[in-house]
């Protein structure tokens, strides 16, 4: 029997920046515009949901502004509380990347993956981390240290990447080695650096492994840091590297798309990567 999933995806642009409001009128807002469309995507019937890259903050990593500190919480905390009624409310997995503080200069980029119950399954912390010109992550944020988990959730096995992770196949191939059977990029990218490389890598992770992908990016321009257009069009994509539905560009968008995760089995019987690769001549990667 096919075992046929509802995915959906939000990419949104920021209602209230930088001097328009303290940083808690900030990201309220900014959770507030999330809501209508987290809504329709429960009442479409979407059985896995995820958001953005730091999804309830502007992307405040050109500047360095240590004010930003104040706005990262506990994971599980306050925002993974409220958005894991909803996905109770509407029986939908949802994956939920914010800001975490867990304890004083102890700060990561994180995605909290709450189940269909809204149950709290555990977190991914972003492992790879940007540090030049309008993206000063390591001012903000450790190097993730959990690994690479896969999440059994009540419709799927499913794995975190986040943005700058992309970059890097070790990672991708991993979440694949553990299992997981959809894996979610959220991001927080702009046109002219990296938009080339946008429908290029992943799709390429997607067929090497032989997993589902979501890949998620915000939209809109971002004041008072202007680093540039945030071009959206996530995507999901299928295991054989086909992108199966893609979002607008420019605006704010709930995307939805059906797919048969029985496919995983028909790639991987076809692709035999898992039985050919050769693990014992990879000592190069992590001697170099």
């Amino acid at each position: 029997m096919p075992r046929i999933i509802k995915s959906g995806l939000i990419q949104m642009s920021l209602p209230m920046t930088e001097g328009e409001g303290s940083i808690e009128e900030i990201k309220e807002a900014m959770v507030q515009k999330h809501i209508p469309l987290i809504e329709e995507a429960g009442r479409k019937g979407v059985q896995i949901l995820c958001l953005q890259e730091i999804f309830n903050t502007p992307y405040f990593c050109p500047g360095q502004d240590k004010a930003w500190y104040a706005s990262a919480e506990a994971v599980p905390g306050p925002t993974t509380e409220r958005m894991a009624e909803y996905a109770k409310k509407y029986n939908m997995v949802m994956i939920v990347p914010v800001y975490e503080r867990e304890s004083a200069g102890f700060l990561y980029n994180t995605a909290a993956v709450i189940d269909a119950d809204g149950t709290y399954l555990g977190k991914y912390r972003k492992n790879h981390i940007p540090h030049t010109t309008g993206f000063w992550e390591k001012f903000f944020f450790k190097p993730g240290n959990m690994g690479y988990p896969v999440f059994q959730t009540k419709y799927a096995k499913v794995g975190v990447y986040i943005c700058y992770d992309r970059h890097f196949p070790d990672g991708a191939r991993i979440l694949g080695l553990n299992g997981a059977e959809i894996v979610y990029n959220p991001s927080a990218t702009v046109a002219g650096l990296s938009q080339y490389l946008w429908k290029l890598e992943q799709p390429a992770h997607a067929a090497a492994n032989g997993y589902f992908m979501g890949c998620i990016n915000r939209v809109g321009e971002e004041k008072p840091w202007n680093l540039g257009r945030f071009y959206g069009t996530s995507y999901f994509v299928d295991p054989r590297g086909q992108i199966i539905a893609e979002a607008d560009e420019y605006k704010d968008e709930l995307l939805i798309a059906e797919f048969d995760l029985d496919m995983i089995d028909e790639v991987r019987n076809t692709w035999q990567f898992f039985r050919d690769r050769r693990p014992e001549t990879y000592e190069k990667l992590v001697e170099l």
